[in-house]
């Protein structure tokens, strides 16, 4: 089973500038994971974007789905930032039926001290391997249905809706 991971931002991405102090994008941390987890799925990387989510517009969300309908792979990862990853999400579940999307980030960028990144992403492989077709969020070791799901943002995580 090959598993495609698409990359398109989030905090998982970000990195420290500490002559300013704030957070940014250099490059993707996600093949750095994958070796790090010692990950042993046949899997296939393409990078998107690396965009906050809070800045993705309706074009970037389109390009999403557009890669996952062109991937010639049943399962992806698509990492994404915390803010509109549920937007992003319904988007994909209104517009394919007939593959296992999961989309994962973290709250705490990869390169902090106790980051829920590594484990996050170790969920949505193990969650894309073996959920059926559907859009699904893996965050905080749960997996959630993509139309029944929401971040609370004062609780810093995932929850059911209902």
């Amino acid at each position: 089973m090959k598993v495609k991971i698409l990359i398109t931002g989030g905090t998982i991405d970000k990195s420290y500038n500490m002559h300013n102090g704030e957070l940014h994008f250099v490059d993707s941390h996600i093949p750095s994971m994958l070796v790090e987890g010692r990950c042993k799925v046949e899997l296939e990387i393409d990078k998107l974007m690396l965009k906050d989510s809070l800045e993705m517009t309706d074009s970037d969300r389109l390009q999403i789905v557009s890669s996952c309908q062109q991937a010639q792979h049943s399962r992806i990862i698509i990492t994404h930032g915390t803010d509109t990853m549920v937007q992003t999400a319904q988007l994909l579940k209104q517009q394919i039926r007939d593959k296992t999307i999961v989309l994962t980030g973290a709250m705490i960028p990869y390169v902090f001290d106790k980051s829920d990144s590594l484990f996050n992403l170790g969920s949505a492989f193990t969650a894309v391997q073996c959920l059926p077709a559907g859009v699904y969020i893996a965050m905080n070791g749960r997996v959630f249905n993509a139309d029944n799901v929401v971040k609370n943002r004062e609780q810093g995580c995932f929850e059911t809706l209902l």
